[in-house]
């Protein structure tokens, strides 16, 4: 049978495209150690770096009752610190740092009548480690939580997460009642306190991880349909979004471990995303893996795994070591069934 120019080229299109999902083995050296537990073991944390420190901001109580944590981590004393807790007290909260400041926006909070569910807001907040203070900006244009925050060239990108349908009478997500992921990017500037809206994500979703490498951003599997397991699909799509053109680029080598509710850093042109969660009607499960994305070469690499499976955990990459903080080893939520640990792992990415 005879092989056309078309046909070959589309047969080592898809050569190209496996051998860039094929993992890469660890690093040898690479190696997990242990830094001082978290003192207030919970899930739905969420964690940033800062001034040379890793900040953890969040929790979430039984009940969805949001516990406004914040504490700061000094790795030169591998001490943690409680800090002024969180205004408005909120879970899955988008988190971001600029030149030293931490960004908290929107997230759900807990309804002040009625029974519990995870209702959205809209509020901005920036958070000033140095007199760990907080002040008020202008809220978000549109109410969501479990959304991405990526910074680039100065301005703060809020991007995906899970809220209400349009015109929707509902005032709060619950697993039983009509939501949505959603697709809305909307982008914030600290000079200006104002937002604008910006080419909306392809693919909607939440609990995704996200990153900027070489100036774009790029947003790394995730939730699809509903804001909660029990009712949601995980995705292994990666997308990318380029701020200069506005425009989202071609899908690029998908995750080898579809996964949402997980923890990730950015170090040195690397996204680096470990744990996560997944429902299906067979089995619930946390996970161990830690895999890393390389824009460059669009490949994933295998890293040793944690040794404690878990989502809802905080992470960022500070001093060129990935701290992995806290989290939930169960999956799901039912009730009697919340694992949360105050381990504190961490992973020289220098192999040290």
């Amino acid at each position: 049978m005879r092989t056309t120019t078309g046909t070959r080229r589309f047969r080592a299109g898809l050569l190209a495209f496996a051998a860039a999902t094929l993992l890469a083995a660890p690093a040898a050296a690479q190696r997990w150690g242990r830094g001082a537990a978290f003192p207030e073991a919970s899930e739905e944390l969420y964690g940033i770096g800062a001034g040379g420190k890793l900040y953890v901001l969040g929790g979430l109580a039984p009940g969805w009752k949001p516990k406004g944590l914040v504490y700061e981590y000094d790795p030169a004393r591998d001490t943690w610190t409680k800090k002024k807790a969180m205004p408005l007290l909120s879970h899955h909260v988008a988190l971001a740092e600029l030149r030293g400041k931490i960004y908290v926006l929107g997230g759900f909070t807990l309804p002040a009548a009625g029974p519990p569910a995870w209702q959205p807001i809209a509020n901005a907040w920036e958070y000033d480690p140095a007199t760990d203070g907080w002040k008020a900006l202008s809220p978000l244009p549109t109410p969501r939580g479990a959304a991405n925050a990526v910074v680039v060239d100065g301005k703060i990108h809020v991007i995906g997460g899970a809220g209400l349908h349009p015109g929707s009478k509902e005032t709060a997500v619950h697993p039983a009642r009509p939501h949505r992921s959603l697709p809305t990017h909307e982008v914030y500037d600290p000079a200006s306190d104002r937002w604008e809206t910006r080419s909306p994500m392809p693919t909607a979703r939440n609990h995704a991880a996200a990153g900027e490498v070489g100036g774009k951003i790029y947003v790394i599997g995730g939730r699809l349909g509903a804001a909660f397991i029990t009712r949601a699909s995980n995705t292994d799509i990666v997308e990318v979004y380029d701020p200069a053109s506005d425009q989202w680029g071609a899908l690029l080598a998908p995750m080898p471990t579809p996964r949402s509710a997980s923890a990730w850093g950015v170090y040195k042109g690397r996204i680096y995303v470990a744990g996560g969660e997944q429902r299906t009607s067979e089995f619930q499960r946390t996970f161990r893996a830690v895999e890393a994305y390389d824009p460059a070469t669009n490949r994933w690499t295998a890293l040793p795994p944690m040794e404690f499976a878990r989502h809802g955990l905080a992470a960022d990459v500070v001093n060129g070591k990935l701290h992995l903080v806290s989290g939930d080893a169960a999956s799901g939520g039912a009730p009697g069934a919340h694992i949360e640990t105050d381990v504190h792992e961490v992973l020289d990415l220098e192999g040290k």
